[in-house]
């Protein structure tokens, strides 16, 4: 282990054990310091950090090199204390405004294609299952990707069909109750993962029994999207992360359409999406046909009452 290598393993166990998470950042610093002991560097200066932050690999209209930029500053304090040839790289480096992305919002066609495709992908028929069920789920609660590939066999509640959420986003533990059928799909995919005698206990596992890795299910399921045409003719592909708006989008309906108190239900809806506020649910809400079609529906009843 190289001397940034070791600073870096230091800075990030003292601010994950203050409750920081870093993934992200975890991933860009990690590039970092390989991209420094390459070139010979042993700290953090603004003459280094620039052709990082602005790697011509990068789409500079992406929301990368401010996360670099971000992520750079932060260690580069930490480096500060100890060696005094650091320099911590200004805020304003990188201009970036955040642009709202319009989600792709499956549906039911688009899902029962993606799985197709997404098992076509693989020979192995485990894989293929553990692919179609981890969509699956997603689509059906909502749940980040992360969260999904983190359950534990454990955090199924079996007989009530609860599944429980740990170590997520906020530290916002939660329970989500779910079908009978979702239970039911859980199931078959258990039985078929117990007999391959897992090293964890994780309920999604590779071939060799060991957890899946984000990386390799962000592949599989960008190729089942582009195999599938899904979002072709949108100048923006389908992520996995639009699983969780087209959940939050379909709840909403399916309120709508049943006649409920939408607004009050709202709360319910960001606790089981895991978010602190609903007002973070709202960016999931798209303006879809179908809900400005409700939200019509429901003006015009009101005028007619005030009439």
């Amino acid at each position: 282990m190289t001397a940034m290598e070791a600073a870096l393993a230091d800075y990030l166990r003292l601010r994950r054990s203050l409750g920081h998470k870093l993934q992200t950042d975890g991933r860009h610093l990690a590039r970092l310091v390989s991209y420094l002991d390459d070139i010979g560097e042993d700290t953090v200066t603004i003459r280094t950090t620039l052709p990082f932050v602005f790697d011509p690999a990068l789409d500079p209209a992406s929301s990368v090199p401010v996360k670099r930029l971000t992520a750079v500053r932060g260690f580069a304090r930490y480096l500060a204390g100890t060696n005094p040839r650091t320099e911590i790289p200004p805020a304003g480096l990188v201009c970036y405004r955040r642009r709202r992305r319009n989600p792709h919002l499956f549906t039911d066609e688009d899902l029962a294609a993606l799985i197709r495709c997404a098992r076509a992908a693989t020979p192995f028929q485990f894989r293929a299952d553990t692919l179609a069920t981890v969509i699956g789920l997603l689509a059906v609660t909502g749940m980040r990707v992360g969260e999904a590939l983190r359950l534990d066999h454990r955090d199924v509640d079996w007989d009530d069909a609860v599944i429980m959420v740990r170590d997520t986003k906020f530290n916002k533990g939660r329970n989500l109750p779910v079908s009978p059928s979702t239970i039911a799909a859980l199931r078959a995919y258990k039985r078929h993962r117990d007999r391959l005698a897992p090293t964890t206990t994780r309920l999604f596992v590779s071939l060799s029994g060991t957890p899946v890795a984000y990386s390799n299910f962000a592949v599989t399921f960008r190729t089942a999207v582009l195999a599938a045409g899904l979002g072709s003719g949108s100048p923006t592909r389908p992520r996995i992360h639009d699983l969780r708006h087209g959940f939050a989008v379909q709840t909403l309906l399916g309120w709508y359409r049943a006649g409920m108190d939408v607004e009050a239900l709202l709360p319910r809806l960001a606790t089981y999406l895991g978010h602190r506020e609903p007002r973070s649910t709202y960016t999931y809400l798209t303006a879809t046909p179908e809900l400005l079609a409700q939200a019509a529906v429901r003006l015009e009843s009101a005028q007619q009452e005030r009439r």
